[in-house]
C-alpha cells in the first residue's frame, strides 16, 4: 500500500529562534531525521512505496535521500577502503518527490499527488512528524473490513493540564487530568480510500473538510490507541525523543526488535 507523507510545513514551533529553513520532518532524532523514523515504521510492515508532499525546505529532504549514507545506521565491513554493507535501510524503497506548494493546506497537498495514487483503492497517509508503536496491520485490517472512506488513529489528549469542576460559588469540587477525560484527539495516522477526494475542495483540509464530511455521513472510522504515541510539535518534545533514543528507549523502532512483515 502506498504511503503519502505530508512534509512541507514550516514547523514554526520547532524553532529555537534561528532562521533555519529545515522543515520539521527533518529534525533529528538520533542519527536520522523524523521522516526516516516514520518511513522505517511503514517499511517494517511491508509498505515501501512513498509519496512525499514537499513544500517548505524541500531541498533538505531531497538532498538527504539523494546523498543517503547507509553506513550511518547499518553494520558494514570496510574492505580495501570500500564499505560492504551487511544490511540496508532503503534499498527496496520507492520514493516519489512532489512539490505541493509552500502554503498549501494538507488537503490540497493530498489533491496534488492524486495522479500518483491512480489505481489504488486504499492508501496510507501521515504527517511525517509523529512516532508510534501502534500495530499497523490491525489498523489496516479494521478499515478494510469496514465501508468507511477514511480511518483516523485517535489517542488520548496529551496535555498535562487539569480540568476543573466548579460550582456557582467558584469553589472547585474536583480536578481531573485532561489525559483522563473521555476525549480523543487526531493521532495523525490515516488509512484512506479514494472516496476522500470527493470531499476535499480546492485548497481544502484533509481533516476539517475531508474527514469532517465523512463523519457527517457516518463513514469516518476511529482507531483508538493508548500505547506509545509521541508528537514533535515543539522543541521540547523533539529533544525528549532524541534523549530517549540516546538511552535506548525507542518503542516506535519496532524494526529493531521484531522480524519485518510483508504487506
Amino acid at each position: 500500500m502506498k504511503v503519502v507523507l505530508f512534509c512541507g510545513g514550516y514547523g514554526m514551533r520547532m524553532r529555537n529562534g534561528d532562521a533555519s529553513d529545515v522543515p520539521k520532518p527533518m529534525a533529528m532524532v538520533g542519527p536520522r531525521p523524523l521522516i526516516w523514523h516514520v518511513m522505517r515504521y511503514y517499511a517494517h510492515f511491508g509498505h515501501t512505496e512513498f509519496i512525499l508532499c514537499l513544500g517548505y525546505g524541500a531541498h533538505h529532504i531531497k538532498e538527504f535521500f539523494l546523498n543517503y549514507e547507509e553506513t550511518t545506521s547499518n553494520d558494514f565491513i570496510l574492505r580495501n577502503g570500500k564499505a560492504e554493507l551487511l544490511s540496508t535501510d532503503i534499498a527496496d524503497w520507492s520514493i516519489t518527490f512532489v512539490q505541493t506548494g509552500l502554503e498549501s493546506a494538507i488537503g490540497e497537498r493530498l489533491r496534488r499527488v492524486r495522479p500518483y495514487l491512480q489505481g489504488d483503492d486504499m492508501f496510507l497517509a501521515n504527517y511525517a512528524d509523529v512516532l508510534t508503536d501502534a500495530p499497523l496491520p490491525d489498523m489496516i485490517e479494521r478499515f478494510t473490513e469496514s465501508d468507511a472512506g477514511a480511518s483516523m488513529m485517535v489517542v488520548p489528549p496529551q496535555s498535562s493540564f487539569h480540568c476543573v469542576e466548579m460550582g456557582e460559588d467558584g469553589r472547585i469540587g474536583a480536578l481531573t487530568p485532561v489525559s483522563e477525560m473521555p476525549l480523543w484527539e487526531n493521532g495523525g495516522y490515516f488509512v484512506l480510500r479514494q472516496e476522500i477526494f470527493d470531499h476535499i475542495p480546492e485548497g481544502g483540509d484533509l481533516v476539517a473538510d475531508g474527514c469532517g464530511e465523512l463523519a457527517k455521513r457516518g463513514k469516518l472510522l476511529a482507531y483508538p490507541y493508548r500505547g506509545f504515541w509521541k508528537p514533535t510539535d515543539t522543541v521540547k518534545e523533539r529533544v525528549q525523543l532524541d534523549d530517549a533514543y540516546a538511552h535506548g528507549d525507542r518503542p516506535w523502532a519496532r524494526w529493531e526488535r521484531e522480524p519485518a512483515s510483508t504487506a
